[in-house]
């Protein structure tokens, strides 16, 4: 079988980032499956579905929150091994084949790390490693479908806790303005935040400096 893996919210400075694998024979999966970026929320969502419903078809889910992101002991490219890691243990057996999207320059050092980590849960496969490959690999834009649509429901929680953020990407608007009036009407960052992200240390500094300039 083939395992598919990817993730989605490296980047945001809201929320966690997510890993998926999908396991299937790549010839049984749904049509229409493409990088989750081009496609719509709701045919994400749709197709989402119908990969979690199949009995043919296995899904694993790995959660990375801000707290573990902002750990100063780790970095992004660790912590996406670690997850796409423990996303594929979630549904590997010994043997499959394992193509993931690579979060390292290094292509063949991100796909040596994945393969010692799933062989670290006991489990040997053989893992390729390749930048861009939910673009080459219907089983890689499959996980890549799945992690996005975990990636926005999280979002979605998040407003419903606080309110509109946005996408919750330092690019977005509507994202920076949440935290800034988070920040000035609380003096913190929210649980949500990433706190280490620049954004996060900027807005911060600048709430700093005008207490300063108030007191």
């Amino acid at each position: 079988m083939h395992i598919g893996v990817d993730e989605a919210g490296k980047g945001p400075v809201l929320g966690p980032m997510v890993a998926a694998a999908v396991r299937a024979d790549p010839e049984t999966l749904p049509d229409g499956i493409a990088d989750s970026k081009r496609l719509s929320p709701a045919r994400r969502e749709e197709l989402a579905a119908t990969l979690r419903e199949r009995d043919d078809i296995a899904v694993g889910v790995a959660f990375v929150e801000p707290e573990t992101i902002d750990d100063p002991e780790t970095d992004m490219n660790l912590l996406t091994v670690r997850a796409q890691v423990e996303a594929a243990a979630e549904v590997a057996a010994d043997g499959d084949e394992l193509v993931c999207d690579a979060g390292d320059v290094s292509e063949s050092r991100f796909g040596r790390r994945v393969r010692e980590g799933v062989a670290e849960t006991g489990v040997s496969v053989d893992v390729h490693a390749q930048h861009r490959a939910d673009d080459e690999h219907a089983i890689v834009g499959a996980a890549s479908i799945v992690a996005k649509v975990e990636r926005d429901r999280r979002v979605e929680e998040i407003a419903a806790e606080y309110g509109e953020v946005g996408s919750g990407y330092p690019s977005d608007q509507t994202t920076r303005e949440f935290l800034r009036e988070f920040v000035r009407e609380h003096g913190i960052l929210p649980e949500c935040a990433r706190k280490s992200w620049s954004t996060c240390a900027d807005l911060l500094a600048a709430h700093e400096q005008a207490s300063l300039g108030d007191f």
